[in-house]
């Protein structure tokens, strides 16, 4: 049998990276490239499409020649995915950026995730007790997009709301500049929109999937006037074929062919939750474990924890139960961290002995983490502990630096550290990093609890993403989950997920189109 490839592209936080993948779903190239990311103020993060656009093309070039410098044709690439950040993207009539920003800077159209300029908006939204907001953990976050709309609705009404022809989420900006259709992704409306992706599905249900009562009580009744032409109404599932595939324009700046499929697209933490949650799991722990028994923690800059069921189980505090975003069909609740990664880098970046780690990593050849692993183990051992993790018994880290997503569900909640004495070395440092890495796997261990408490039968990790390279990660999450935790053969979970989306329904297109 022939070979054939798919592209799996993710659009992080700070960078974009892309994947080519065989059809044996393993990983031949991947290609990453920074992105811009500007902080006019305070929790105010915002990022352009077009810088987004630009580096996702030379990733995706980069990863393609691969095909070509072996003699290669390009058509082997059968499909490409999409996924990226919750972030919010808007576009005027003609596709152009729409300032987003109090700055005012026009290509500044990208209002980030961890943006919490929304708080305000997001407490009088929760405040109104709609019913949709049962199907948020009981309420949204001011890292959602409804939110974040009121905002610029409130706050730059002639700049940025009226000259907005159309708010999309990242990923569904990347296959609509690939494909120049507007589709939107089932995933990011249920997930981010209070979308009623489940009532669309039935006779007597909202037929567009759209509360007019909700947007209407909240103070967005214009977008229900204007028939929803800020929002779209064609909707499609993860990995369902969007518009006529790449576009000549889209194909000539990836260096693609015209017409290949584009699979709609996925957020990337559900692109990590794809490629890993169908594993496997009686060939790895010798039961027969079905699939509502895992849930998938992608880690990165923050963490989400997914959960899928055949039923709708409502977690308070956990996001959720979304219809079909992650897998047609079922129902996904979503618990997460707002900061992880993010919280590692800060406490470790702002000791004052975060230098003299720097130096010893560089003479040991290693990464700032390792040495700090290998640093934790020694102070163990010099101090005749049996378990690294008595380092941290009279030292506490209360992780929720930005805010609690899950399952407390309170933005404004701040962080503490408790235990602290005069001590500023190595030493102290690593017990620090280690409290830090307790309370992330206690935040997990706590959301899981709610989750299964509310009717999940959870009892298998698959982790996934960068801290999954972290061993002492993912040995304090075992521990204090007291779960196996299992990690994919393909550490880049998340662009196998977002290369399926690109395969998922490939069948569909005539791949005999030419270039």
């Amino acid at each position: 049998m022939t070979e054939s490839y798919y592209i799996g592209v993710d659009v992080g936080t700070a960078s974009v990276r892309a994947a080519l993948v065989a059809s044996d779903g393993k990983i031949v190239s991947c290609a990453s490239r920074p992105l811009q990311i500007w902080q006019p103020l305070p929790d105010y993060y915002e990022q352009s499409s077009e810088d987004i656009w630009s580096n996702v093309c030379l990733v995706v070039k980069e990863v393609s020649s691969v095909l070509t410098d072996k003699d290669i044709s390009i058509q082997k690439i059968r499909g490409i995915g999409f996924d990226a950040t919750c972030s919010l993207v808007a576009l005027d009539s003609t596709g152009g950026p729409v300032t987003v920003s109090p700055s005012k800077e026009p290509h500044r159209n990208v209002i980030m995730w961890l943006d919490h300029r929304a708080m305000d908006q997001a407490q009088r939204i929760n405040d109104t007790k709609h019913k949709v907001l049962s199907y948020v953990g009981g309420g949204v976050s001011p890292e959602m997009e409804i939110p974040k709309m009121l905002w610029l609705k409130e706050m730059l009404p002639g700049d940025c709301w009226e000259k907005s022809a159309v708010f999309l989420e990242l990923p569904e900006f990347l296959t609509y500049r690939a494909t120049n259709d507007r589709t939107r992704s089932m995933c990011s409306l249920v997930c981010k929109l209070n979308y009623m992706g489940h009532e669309s599905q039935i006779p007597e249900g909202s037929q567009s999937g759209w509360d007019d009562s909700f947007l209407e009580a909240i103070g967005l009744e214009d977008l229900v006037n204007t028939n929803y032409s800020k929002l779209g109404s064609k909707v499609s599932s993860p990995g369902e074929p969007v518009g006529e595939g790449l576009t000549k324009t889209a194909a000539d700046d990836l260096g693609l062919w015209n017409g290949m499929p584009v699979g709609t697209s996925l957020i990337d933490a559900h692109a990590g939750g794809l490629g890993v949650i169908g594993a496997d799991v009686s060939t790895l722990l010798g039961e027969n474990k079905p699939l509502t028994s895992c849930l998938a923690v992608i880690c990165g800059t923050s963490s989400c924890h997914m959960a899928i069921n055949k039923n709708a189980v409502f977690v308070p505090g956990v996001w959720g139960p979304y219809f079909s975003a992650m897998v047609p069909g079922l129902w996904l609740s979503e618990g997460g961290q707002s900061v992880t990664g993010k919280l590692i880098d800060h406490v470790i970046e702002t000791h004052i002995a975060y230098k003299e780690l720097k130096e010893n990593a560089v003479k040991s050849d290693s990464s700032v983490y390792e040495e700090l692993n290998k640093h934790v183990a020694a102070l163990a051992e010099k101090r005749q502990l049996g378990n690294v993790a008595l380092l941290s018994r009279d030292f506490h880290v209360l992780p929720d630096f930005h805010g609690n997503r899950s399952p407390v569900a309170d933005p404004n909640m701040t962080g503490m550290i408790c235990g602290l004495t005069l001590t500023a070395d190595l030493d102290g440092m690593a017990v620090l990093y280690l409290a830090t890495l307790q309370a992330l796997a206690h935040g997990t261990r706590h959301i899981i609890e709610m989750m299964n408490k509310a009717g999940h039968s959870i009892d298998t990790l698959f982790l996934c993403g960068g801290l999954t390279k972290n061993e002492l990660f993912i040995q304090t999450h075992a521990d204090i989950t007291g779960f196996p935790c299992v990690l994919p053969r393909e550490s880049e979970s998340v662009l196998v997920g977002s290369a399926i989306l690109g395969h998922a329904r490939q069948a569909t297109f005539p791949l005999s189109r030419k270039p």
